[in-house]
């Protein structure tokens, strides 16, 4: 059996991607990307969606099949394809999210942060940053451009 091609550079994916293929909401020029890539995952989208996961309501009847979809997700991660970025990223990615704070006029959010060292991780490693965030993402590409990055909008 041959192992399958893989066309293309290495994706990072932000947590966006997760949560958008379990809605369905991915277009499908994304879903026959994501079967041609090799897919890389952080530590930082991880964190993501495991705090959505204790957010969630126990009282809420959806919370249970929401646990077990993103459950199902987390599981299936390969261990060896799990990264997390550098020290360094995460020094530059204080930087590049304050600096994008200030000129957006956008008080500082955890997630912007997060935003920021996803891309930053995404660029040591040279692969390429998968995310429907489109906002956060063009701003940092414009402060710091040349890292690869894939936006797409969910359907």
């Amino acid at each position: 059996m041959r192992a399958p091609v893989r066309a293309g550079p290495e994706l990072l994916l932000d947590s966006c991607v997760y949560l958008d293929v379990l809605r369905g909401a991915t277009p499908p020029e994304l879903d026959a990307l994501l079967m041609v890539r090799t897919l890389n995952h952080s530590a930082v989208a991880l964190a993501e969606l495991t705090h959505s996961l204790g957010r969630l309501d126990p009282l809420d009847n959806r919370t249970r099949r929401a646990l077990r979809e993103i459950g199902g997700v987390i599981d299936d991660i390969p261990a060896h394809r799990i990264d997390t970025p550098s020290v360094r990223a995460f020094g530059e990615a204080g930087m590049l999210a304050g600096l994008t704070a200030r000129l957006t006029g956008r008080a500082f959010e955890p997630a912007l942060l997060n935003d920021a060292l996803l891309y930053l991780q995404a660029r040591e490693s040279g692969r390429v940053l998968l995310s429907a965030n489109v906002g956060d993402f063009e701003h940092f590409d414009q402060l710091l451009p040349g890292g690869g990055l894939i936006l797409y909008r969910p359907v």
